[in-house]
């Protein structure tokens, strides 16, 4: 029998090429997870908003046997699955305490390259 964890985080990776949602406890021990192409698309359809949304809800049902009642919600990236997994988790039937951008934001950074010459 799996533990029982009543309150666990969701970390959404929003890529450019593909979403990856994993459910933790607070102590940040993995439950499960999945991500587009574990969810059956391949290539560019993982990119997609639809393959997010089906992504959370396959990761969701992996975890239901914790017993999870809540979740904290962690976005990092800009890809095209951002909203659509937050909806996705909505959908499976799971109560979002609060939505936390943890996008890594450069503060002045590396320098940029150099400016194409044709």
């Amino acid at each position: 029998m799996k533990k029982s964890v009543p309150q666990a985080r969701v970390c959404i990776h929003a890529g450019e090429n593909n979403t990856i949602v994993t459910f933790t406890d607070l102590q940040g021990n993995k439950l499960g997870g999945c991500s587009a192409g574990m969810a059956g698309f391949k290539g560019t359809r993982k990119s997609t908003p639809y393959a997010a949304k089906v992504a959370a809800e396959k990761a969701s049902e992996l975890v239901q046997g914790y017993g999870i009642q809540s979740v904290t919600v962690e976005v990092k990236g800009l890809g095209p699955g951002r909203e659509q997994s937050i909806r996705g988790l909505q959908s499976a039937g799971l109560n979002l305490d609060a939505i936390v951008d943890t996008t890594p934001i450069p503060h002045g950074g590396v320098r940029q390259p150099g400016r194409r010459r044709v």
